[in-house]
């Protein structure tokens, strides 16, 4: 009896002592791939031919900006990789003899010992889809960082880089003439290792000008330089049903064209002072959008 009791005692100390534990959560649903294969889209890019100009700025009067189509992000908070500029508004960019002008100077402003310019087409030039096309000459010399580069306008799917970003031109001035070419995703971006990309030397980068583009579709970015392919991003060739984590390029996107100097890659191998003012010169930005890639459907 005094057994029966015991064991009784025991077993509801046991079941009062499981019952304060907490729940082991239940684990989500793994996605079934199997549903997305023969979802994509149906059509070949190579054979469209109905692109338009939609939007361009040919630099043909000398001055400010087009303050219709350009804005600038500023400030010198190091924007997320310890670069060494301030970001002006409007004093390190213009328009001169047809180009936009983008200078990266040494001098002090306001804390910081460098000032440039990082012009912007937020909400006064946004796209989703298109071919993007910009003519530039590069500065060069150890510790600049130019970029033509685009961002999301509304940040969908989160902060960077969940987001998206796609850089058309980035150029490094202790690696002369290497131009690179890149996307960055949640899944695949330089700061976990898995960054998306292609270079090509262009041995004219600094001297003369040279057209950097792409072409955005509705499942891949197609990168060129003078018009020769050299990188595209295609999350199909990994995954049968990609989502945002690694295709978040279903929303708006804007331009953004820049001198950084140091920083995270451009500073890799440190400034040299004696190469300023330094200069990015662009002849013209073109944007044409197609109605076939519009109206695509999933098949």
């Amino acid at each position: 009896m005094k057994k029966l009791l015991l064991f009784t005692l025991l077993a509801a100390f046991i079941f009062l002592l499981s019952s304060c534990e907490e729940d082991e959560p239940t684990p989500p649903e793994e996605t079934d791939y199997s549903l997305c294969k023969g979802a994509g889209y149906d059509y070949d890019y190579t054979t469209i031919d109905d692109y338009e100009l939609v939007w361009s700025d040919e630099f043909d009067v000398d001055g400010a900006l087009d303050s219709t189509k350009w804005g600038y992000d500023v400030g010198g908070q190091g924007w997320g990789n310890n670069e060494l500029q301030y970001y002006t508004n409007g004093l390190n960019s213009w328009v001169e003899d047809g180009k936009m002008i983008i200078e990266a100077r040494k001098e002090a402003y306001l804390g910081r010992e460098y000032t440039s310019a990082r012009v912007i087409s937020k909400n006064k030039g946004d796209w989703k889809y298109g071919r993007f096309e910009i003519s530039a000459k590069l500065p060069t010399g150890v510790g600049t960082w130019p970029a033509i580069w685009m961002l999301p306008t509304d940040w969908r799917y989160g902060n960077w880089p969940n987001s998206g970003e796609i850089d058309i031109m980035e150029h490094v001035g202790y690696d002369q003439n290497v131009i690179h070419g890149s996307i960055h995703t949640k899944f695949y971006n330089h700061s976990i290792g898995t960054q998306k990309g292609g270079s090509r030397v262009i041995e004219s980068a600094s001297t003369g000008f040279n057209t950097y583009s792409i072409v955005w579709l509705p499942e891949r970015i197609i990168f060129y330089i003078n018009d020769v392919q050299y990188f595209r991003f295609y999350p199909g060739l990994y995954l049968n049903c990609p989502g945002f984590e690694e295709w978040p390029f279903d929303q708006r996107f804007h331009l953004l064209l820049n001198i950084a100097i140091g920083g995270n890659w451009g500073g890799a191998e440190g400034v040299d002072d004696s190469i300023f003012p330094q200069r990015m010169e662009i002849e013209y930005v073109r944007v044409y959008q197609s109605d076939t890639v519009t109206n695509l459907q999933k098949g």
